[in-house]
């Protein structure tokens, strides 16, 4: 078939990017042909459809979002705030119609752009345009508007009971976690297809080589020193203060933490409390979104590393987060054969532990016990590589490339 991707961003490091990334791979080796189409494009998107107005970051988007889901809004200036949200809607219905039309499309995937209002226009817009032309769909949810504290309920529940997610007798619905399919059923009686992140687990990690072995050097760290990675986002919800009080505990000399995302204005404030919390506890805290990108390559005066080279350098990789769609990070430190701290946070817990993963676990707090566990496992690399194989062939079998093309198949499957 010929599979259209519509999606707010496809490009960098950032979750739903990534997994479009191996969603695009396995649907290649099944035979399809593919077209993308987003606000930005990059990498393996590259040389897509760009229509600037679908980013969430785009001027006119960015006002209406805080006009839609800011404080007090008055009830008076809704019925304007919709008009406007309709009338964008229009202007982006032509390009995504040509889009669909001039590839021949059998399929769209929409990813995530259903799921939470980032653009209403365009949840709105791609809602219509699937009901007039009746084409074949797969909505793909990483996380629902519901889950997240900046998108209360208003006097705009209405509109997002009907786009996001929209119910189409054409669309199918795929969410990423058990947690995600109930709700889903329970609030809008919709029922999905659980497919999880995956990794492409059957293609070992690469080894170091003669391009990466200096980054730890980068970093002002000596072989002797710890590396010790967040290899996150900063935003609340990371929990990245729990990763703080483990370094500190763990009593080394010049306690570090890098982590690997840079600082958005929604974490701002949270990247300012956690310097201070930092400063109190005498740890270095680096952000190295600078150094590392989805791909290697050069700054203006240094190189790029990728994803893995920072990986392969890590001697532990704390994942701490309260709350996650899945977890597609976690499963990149498991590829890589890392030791891990990870917080059980509620997908975690519903999904991945219960399959017999042998990570360091925390409750919400960092207590003494995860602490000597941890300090034991960085002064036996034996056991760490014991335990760390065990979690890589649990992966394999659960969250692979393969387990993704049998579940794709099926969701495409009930289409005919």
């Amino acid at each position: 078939m010929r599979i259209g991707f519509i999606s707010t961003r496809l490009n960098g490091l950032d979750g739903v990017s990534l997994e479009v990334e191996k969603w695009a791979i396995v649907l290649r080796r099944m035979g399809h042909e593919l077209f993308y189409c987003a606000g930005e494009l990059g990498g393996y998107a590259a040389g897509g459809c760009l229509i600037p107005e679908l980013h969430f970051e785009h001027q006119s988007t960015i006002a209406l979002t805080q006009r839609a889901f800011g404080e007090g809004t008055p009830g008076r200036k809704v019925e304007k705030l919709i008009d406007e949200i309709y009338t964008l809607a229009d202007e982006i219905r032509a390009p995504l119609r040509k889009f669909i039309r001039s590839n021949h499309l059998d399929l769209l995937v929409v990813e995530n752009a259903l799921t939470i209002p980032m653009n209403l226009p365009l949840g709105i817009c791609l809602t219509g345009l699937i009901a007039e032309l009746g084409i074949n769909t797969i909505a793909h949810h990483h996380d629902f508007h519901w889950d997240q504290q900046r998108y209360p309920s208003n006097a705009l529940l209405d509109m997002l009971d009907t786009a996001f997610p929209a119910k189409l007798p054409t669309l199918q619905h795929v969410t990423i976690n058990s947690i995600a399919q109930r709700q889903l059923k329970a609030r809008r009686q919709i029922d999905s297809t659980v497919i999880p992140n995956v990794h492409d687990f059957a293609t070992l990690p690469p080894p170091l080589d003669g391009y990466n072995r200096d980054f730890r050097q980068v970093l002002g760290l000596t072989k002797q020193d710890l590396f010790i990675l967040q290899p996150t986002r900063v935003i609340h919800s990371k929990g990245i203060e729990l990763a703080l009080e483990l370094v500190h505990r763990l009593g080394l000399a010049g306690p570090r933490l890098f982590i690997l995302r840079r600082v958005r204005d929604a974490g701002l404030e949270y990247w300012r409390w956690l310097k201070r919390e930092a400063g109190k506890m005498g740890v270095d805290l680096h952000v190295i979104d600078h150094l590392v990108g989805a791909e290697r390559g050069r700054a203006d005066s240094h190189k790029i590393y990728s994803l893995g080279d920072a990986y392969l350098h890590a001697n532990l990789i704390t994942y701490p987060s309260t709350h996650e769609g899945f977890g597609h990070t976690l499963l990149e430190a498991i590829y890589f054969k890392r030791l891990i701290v990870v917080n059980r946070y509620p997908v975690y817990n519903a999904d991945i532990r219960p399959l017999g993963f042998d990570l360091v676990e925390l409750d919400g707090f960092v207590d003494e016990a995860a602490v000597q566990h941890t300090q034991a496992l960085l002064c036996d690399p034996k056991q760490v590589k014991t335990l760390t194989e065990k979690n890589y062939t649990l992966a394999q079998e659960y969250f692979s490339l393969e387990v993704l093309e049998r579940k794709l198949g099926d969701v495409l499957a009930a289409f005919r």
